[in-house]
């Protein structure tokens, strides 16, 4: 998992470590779109609560070689009104 952060320069503030997936924590949207461009995946967007919704992106990392992967939830908090570029709004799943 490290590798893939470092190997593309991925935003990682927080990381949250559990046997079946790997959660990561960033600040914007931006930083979002960063883990989408890279790994590709779904977005899903929570309920809003005080006019915050955390969206969330469901991928993992490139096969390694014995074939298998880590799964990765990439977690924002956005505010209702915020600027959310169209590639991560048209990635939103129900």
């Amino acid at each position: 998992m490290q590798t893939v952060i470092d190997g593309v320069g991925l935003p990682a503030p927080t990381i949250v470590a559990r046997a079946a997936v790997v959660h990561v924590t960033v600040a914007t949207t931006e930083d979002l779109g960063q883990w989408f461009y890279e790994l590709g995946g779904e977005v899903r967007r929570g309920i809003p609560l005080d006019d915050v919704s955390v969206w969330t992106l469901r991928t993992q990392t490139p096969v390694r070689r014995d074939l298998s992967t880590v799964a990765i939830r990439v977690h924002c908090p956005v505010v209702a009104g915020e600027d959310v570029m169209c590639e991560l709004r048209s990635a939103v799943t129900l």
